[in-house]
């Protein structure tokens, strides 16, 4: 359970910090896992639809649905500690929305550009939010994550060029306001799903793993906007409480993402808008 301290900083900062939330042994089991899956993977020989390769082609960047491909990252999704937190901060009726695994490889980790999680896929209601389990001991030299504190609140900053989605912030953003979140192996973040953030390259010799956990409000429908709302909605299942019967709707508008052609990631896309392509 969230200690009333911390539901307050996550509603009133847009995040809340749980050191210790998952003892080493979890921990090592995850990693185990992951790395199972992983293991072998190469440019020319890896499953694109588990798992997507840093740029050159050598270490996976990302792992692809492990709660609900992976049987003990499963288990941490509908555990009932965790799914206490997630409804302490959105309600009782719960949907898993997504999971990934982003690998962080030491020295070659990819940069994640400022980004909130809602501009991909918007929703009728804002009660969404992601986990984030750090996996090794995290800080800035192995990209730790960034957030700005009460960036969840108001307008949905811009993300577009032109007219179409860059995956990325493209308004100026005030970096010294962000608090650079650093911890221990097992140390998780909720954060809500405007909360703008980012990481920085990995530049240490020491990886950087963190499992991210998405759930929503069950009354939060998505807003269709194109083939990438079913992409986003493919794994989406109830996982505490009742299914809703009716959207609910806390915001009067919302920015419907436009991309100019198909994208495969985050990674790819914010890419592709830095060379000026999305």
């Amino acid at each position: 359970m969230l200690t009333e301290e911390q539901i307050e900083q996550f509603h009133r900062h847009g995040f809340t910090v749980c050191p210790g939330f998952l003892d080493a042994h979890t921990v090592q089991e995850l990693l185990r896992e992951a790395e199972g899956v992983i293991a072998g993977s190469t440019h020319a020989n890896h499953d694109a639809e588990r798992m997507e390769m840093e740029p050159d082609g050598a270490v996976v960047r990302r792992l692809y649905e492990p709660c609900t491909h992976y049987p003990q990252a499963r288990a941490l999704a509908d555990s009932d500690e965790l799914l206490d937190g997630v409804e302490q901060l959105i309600g009782p009726n719960l949907l898993f929305h997504y999971s990934k695994l982003n690998m962080k490889p030491a020295e070659v980790g990819s940069v994640v550009e400022w980004h909130q999680d809602l501009s991909y896929y918007p929703l009728t209601n804002t009660d969404s939010l992601a986990v984030l389990f750090y996996l090794d001991d995290t800080d800035a030299g192995n990209g730790a994550l960034k957030i700005v504190p009460g960036g969840h609140e108001g307008v949905v900053m811009d993300h577009t060029r032109d007219g179409y989605f860059q995956g990325r912030v493209t308004e100026a953003m005030d970096d010294p306001q962000a608090a650079l979140i650093e911890g221990p192996a097992g140390t998780a973040i909720f954060m809500h799903g405007l909360a703008p953030h980012a990481s920085e390259p990995n530049t240490s010799e020491r990886p950087r793993r963190t499992l991210i956990l998405s759930y929503r409000a069950a009354d939060a429908f998505p807003v269709y906007c194109g083939p990438m709302t079913a992409k986003h909605d493919v794994h989406v299942r109830l996982v505490r409480g009742e299914p809703a019967r009716a959207a609910r709707f806390n915001i009067t508008s919302f920015p419907i993402p436009q991309y100019k052609d198909k994208v495969a990631s985050l990674y790819e896309l914010q890419q592709r808008s830095r060379e000026g392509e999305a």
